[in-house]
Parts: structure tokens; C-alpha cells; sequence
């Protein structure tokens, strides 16, 4: 059996250290152990969500990714936009999307409507609103 001291995990070297302890309580069938290998992966995440918070990513990154993704260009965003300078507007962070462009798009990537609309947005009038 292993000390029971758990790794409380405030930089980045204490993280090593905790994952590494993890690792050695993986193998490990004795009960003491199964336990603090569960705490001590609870204290991993909570530090690893603090220190790398989940960002949404902005409506350009996302759009060029899913362009990238599925081999696309610019030019393909003209008819789920309406006009090549709507396009640039929208990669360039430039303009919002309409309900009808984020449909359109919703409906040709298979992405959630929400990862398209602006968190910024919600509440308040945005420009582009007409399709």
C-alpha cells in the first residue's frame, strides 16, 4: 500500500508530481489506494481546469476550422452567407450571423446553433441581422 498523502496541487510541477502519482496508483488493487487515486485525479482536474480554462473558440477560428476541415474555401461560404463581403465581414469578426446564416450553416457542418451565435450577442441588437 502506498502513503495515503494526497498531492494538493498549486503549480505546475506540483501537477507533475500529482500525475505521476496517479500513474503509480493505477496499477495498484489495494482499496486505500483506488480511493487516493480518485481524489487525487479530482484535485488533477480542478487544477487543470483552473490553469487551462475550456475557451470558446471565435466564430472566425471556428468557421476557418470547419472550412479546413472539410476542405472548402472561402468561396464556399457564399451561398450559406449571401455575398462574398459578407463572408469577409464574418472571417474577419466583422459582422454577427443572422438566424438564417447560422441555419444554414447549422444544417451544412452539423454544428450546434449556439457554437455559432456569439455569447456577446445574446441580448442585445446585432448587426447583420437581415440574410
Amino acid at each position: 500500500m502506498m502513503k495515503a498523502t494526497l498531492i494538493v496541487i498549486q503549480n505546475d510541477a506540483d501537477h507533475a508530481q500529482a500525475k505521476a502519482a496517479v500513474e503509480r496508483l493505477m496499477t495498484s488493487d489495494v482499496p486505500e489506494d483506488r480511493a487516493r487515486l480518485a481524489a487525487q485525479a479530482q484535485l488533477i482536474e480542478a487544477y487543470e481546469r483552473t490553469r487551462w480554462p475550456h475557451r470558446r473558440p471565435s466564430l472566425p477560428d471556428l468557421l476557418t476550422y470547419l472550412l479546413d476541415q472539410h476542405g472548402l474555401s472561402r468561396a464556399d461560404l457564399i451561398p450559406l452567407l449571401g455575398t462574398a463581403s459578407r463572408v469577409s465581414e464574418v472571417l474577419n469578426g466583422k459582422r454577427e450571423l443572422s438566424m438564417t446564416m447560422v441555419k444554414k450553416l447549422r444544417e451544412r457542418f452539423r454544428v450546434p446553433a449556439d457554437a455559432l451565435i456569439s455569447p456577446a450577442a445574446s441580448g442585445k441588437p446585432r448587426k447583420g441581422l437581415a440574410a
